[in-house]
């Protein structure tokens, strides 16, 4: 995955895309690559694979507590609105579908990623819910419950999954040619938006929020996956159940958090490093989260 945005990397650097391109480019990938990727990920499977009601609600509690606290510490730290909401975005939202779902794939091969691609049906609303009231609130505006729900109901993932979890409720058998199209979109789907990934770093404005970019880099990358996956390891999940938590909770911060910043005046030069450092230093933290739980037999 590293290597893979380095490739991004360099080909931005070498002229290959400009900026212009690569946001048309995460525009494209966001609308026809990822609803055919959530789909595929539920298509096929039984349900009984796919829902785990003890994760479901440990995950939402778990969410609900990292904000509180995310909130609160935010508000002690930082004065500026514009940076409360950035800085509150950036540590609790994490890039779970980018980042996590490779993870679990990687580990338990694909044929075992409906349970997590379930949770995207659960985490990605909450998320986006958490984000716009959020952001709402910290540039001065009263959140509306409508514009909300329109943005989720419209969202590419979200309908792509639940798109999947019907086919899953109704047995749903799509024409072989139909199938094999959406197969292979949705395997293009993580290479490019990884490239992509790459191609958008951009290093800039770094030592007026080096101070809140450090916080947020902690928070998002060491204290949130500290405590939500030794709460689930008290719980007793194991397994793709465990990995599942460490994609949600351990994956760098969402990429989305940026565009939103911008879109919603809110400090997206914080946003933005908050992405890219975040990105960076996460194959190095993944890889340790997953070492000390493999080490200790934990999956």
């Amino acid at each position: 995955m590293f290597l893979i945005m380095a490739v991004g990397f360099f080909v931005r650097r070498k002229g290959l895309l400009s900026e212009e391109d690569v946001r048309h480019m995460n525009k494209m990938v966001f609308l026809t690559l990822f609803p055919p990727l959530m789909f595929t990920n539920l298509y096929g499977r039984e349900l009984s694979e796919a829902v785990n009601g003890r994760l479901i609600i440990y995950t939402l509690a778990a969410i609900a507590v990292v904000y509180l606290m995310t909130v609160v510490f935010v508000l002690r730290v930082e004065k500026s609105p514009r940076s409360r909401g950035a800085m509150i975005h950036a540590i609790y939202r994490s890039n779970f579908v980018i980042m996590g779902l490779p993870i679990v794939s990687n580990i338990f091969g694909s044929e075992n990623l409906a349970m997590t691609s379930m949770m995207v049906t659960i985490v990605v609303p909450v998320f986006n819910v958490m984000a716009v009231t959020t952001l709402e609130i910290f540039r001065g505006g009263k959140p509306d419950p409508v514009h909300i729900l329109k943005g989720i109901a419209k969202n590419p993932l979200i309908l792509g999954a639940a798109a999947g979890l019907i086919a899953v409720f109704i047995d749903l058998q799509l024409p072989v040619f139909v199938e094999k199209t959406i197969t292979m979109m949705s395997g293009a789907a993580t290479p490019v938006a990884l490239l992509l990934l790459g191609a958008s770093f951009n290093v800039q404005s770094l030592e007026r929020c080096k101070r809140n970019l450090i916080f947020c880099l902690l928070g998002r990358l060491v204290v949130v996956p500290a405590i939500a996956i030794t709460g689930g390891i008290i719980m007793g999940f194991r397994d793709v159940a465990l990995v599942t938590l460490l994609a949600v909770f351990a994956s760098p911060t969402a990429v989305s958090s940026f565009t939103m910043a911008q879109q919603m005046d809110s400090d997206d030069e914080l946003a933005g490093n908050c992405v890219i450092f975040s990105s960076m230093l996460s194959c190095l933290t993944m890889f340790l989260w997953i070492f000390g739980l493999k080490s200790f037999g934990l999956f």
